[in-house]
């Protein structure tokens, strides 16, 4: 699966991951903010690839969990979503805005090769093969952005709200829109115009 090659979504060794991921998220997010001590344990059984001060707001969804790479001092605002059927890479000060999903998976185009079909034992399934995330250091994700599978977002870029990203973003970028484009690189005349909000 993690290769990139077609797999069975039905396969009982993925359901039974899927399920225990399903379960620490439910955890997760019935607790409450001050519950932190519960809430880091959750998320160090969750995401055991993380790094330090990692702050999820919740509610978070993963398909996996162990599937994803994160950095420090990352944060996750309401209703993350992140499909980790593909590996997923986040760099460290990464900021992500309400509602925003990475999905790596991916299904047949035609009809006949994408339904759900029943195998000999009763169960049922389809084929999915996902394609990578990675997203650099540095960047900020407006709410409600979707970035899709195959996707390389570089260093210090800043993604607008409602962005749906489908290629790859190069560094120090502003892209927003569907698909989401790049309007201008980021330089140092951005640091001057902050002070106009410092008055």
């Amino acid at each position: 699966m993690l290769d990139g090659k077609l797999y069975r979504s039905g396969d009982p060794e993925l359901n039974a991951l899927l399920e225990h991921s399903a379960d620490l998220c439910t955890r997760y997010n019935t607790l409450p903010r001050g519950a932190s001590a519960e809430r880091q344990a959750i998320l160090d059984e969750l995401i055991p690839h993380h790094g330090e001060h990692l702050d999820i707001m919740g509610p978070v969804f993963f398909d996996y969990g162990c599937h994803t790479t994160i950095g420090d001092r990352v944060f996750m605002n309401f209703n993350f979503t992140c499909l980790d059927c593909a590996p997923v890479s986040i760099g460290d000060d990464v900021l992500f805005g309400p509602n925003v999903a990475l999905l790596p998976p991916m299904h047949p185009i035609r009809w006949q090769d994408r339904n759900v079909r029943q195998a000999e034992d009763g169960s049922y399934y389809d084929y999915e093969y996902g394609r990578p995330i990675t997203i650099g250091s540095n960047c900020w994700f407006g709410g409600n952005v979707t970035v899709l599978g195959g996707v390389t977002i570089g260093d210090g870029c800043v993604i607008g709200a409602g962005a749906v990203v489908t290629k790859d973003i190069p560094a120090n970028s502003v892209a927003v829109g569907n698909p989401a484009h790049v309007i201008r690189q980021i330089t140092d005349a951005d640091a001057a115009a902050l002070q106009d909000y410092a008055q």
